[in-house]
């Protein structure tokens, strides 16, 4: 109480400006490692100190020195395990992108889109079957270990590549993470929607499925007619004209966007038979 008895207005804007800061940088700190395995590190880890505060407020000897014990070898341990994270967050500061927008991030994503959108005509024309999907808020990497690591950058050449019939990672999904492909040959959950049209195969449910069970955004291209659809929210657009791929993909995936209530997609009843 004598702290805020003898707290002046000079002192009161400096430790609210001093929490601001702290507050930013931690905010930015979650962003850095949101949707990569250190969320569920980091999950660990609050355990581990909750099981510690337990033992000091019961003073349970032996399980206090125990996790003392491994908070003393920890610090260490922490920077080995979050190496790529901190990596990434270190060049992310250098080239001035963590603490704000920086001015080539939607040059990033117009090349993103635009590498896409190449891949997606291409296969369209030639009615070769696609699955591409754009991780944002929710975590993918479940899915991502479930096919062959790539962390490349995206180009349309890669993704018509991977898309070819009969090669090793063409029947699978390709998902891509902060403007890189990370994984092709991807399996993802089937939606089990009992209203999706009955012309709909694998691929579309795969599609949707992965729009349920997160805020990711997937493009498909039938195999059987080379149309292009869009999923997400659990809901898709079929037959999709590239215009509005384009604008859709842009309001989607244009970074520092706020979270805001997405337009709801309804069900078009245009044939897209197909079995993949």
């Amino acid at each position: 109480m004598e702290y805020f008895t003898d707290l002046t207005w000079k002192e009161s804007i400096k430790d609210i400006i001093d929490i601001l800061i702290v507050t930013y940088i931690i905010y930015h700190l979650i962003l850095l490692v949101r949707g990569t395995r250190a969320v569920q590190l980091l999950k660990g880890i609050l355990v581990l100190v909750l099981i510690w505060a337990l033992s000091t407020w019961f003073d349970l000897y032996t399980l206090k020195w125990l996790m003392n014990q491994i908070f003393t070898f920890g610090v260490v341990a922490i920077f080995i395990i979050f190496q790529p994270e901190v990596r990434r967050g270190l060049e992310q500061l250098g080239r001035g992108k963590l603490f704000g927008r920086s001015a080539d991030m939607d040059e990033e994503t117009n090349k993103l889109i635009g590498e896409t959108i190449k891949a997606v005509n291409y296969l369209s024309r030639r009615k070769i079957g696609a699955l591409i999907v754009f991780e944002r808020t929710t975590g993918l990497n479940e899915f991502v270990e479930s096919g062959i690591p790539m962390h490349s950058m995206i180009s349309s050449e890669l993704i018509i590549n991977i898309f070819i019939p009969n090669t090793p990672l063409h029947d699978g999904a390709v998902i891509v993470q902060n403007g890189q492909i990370a994984a092709a040959g991807c399996y993802l959950p089937l939606s089990e929607n009992p209203f999706i049209s009955k012309e709909l195969g694998t691929r579309h449910r795969a599609a949707i499925g992965i729009s349920e069970v997160g805020d990711a955004i997937s493009v498909v291209v039938s195999e059987e007619t080379g149309q292009v659809s869009l999923a997400i929210n659990g809901q898709v657009v079929r037959d999709i004209k590239e215009e509005s791929l384009i604008s859709k993909l842009y309001e989607e995936l244009r970074p520092a966007t706020p979270i805001k209530e997405k337009r709801s997609f309804f069900w078009k009843r245009k044939g897209d038979g197909e079995n993949g």
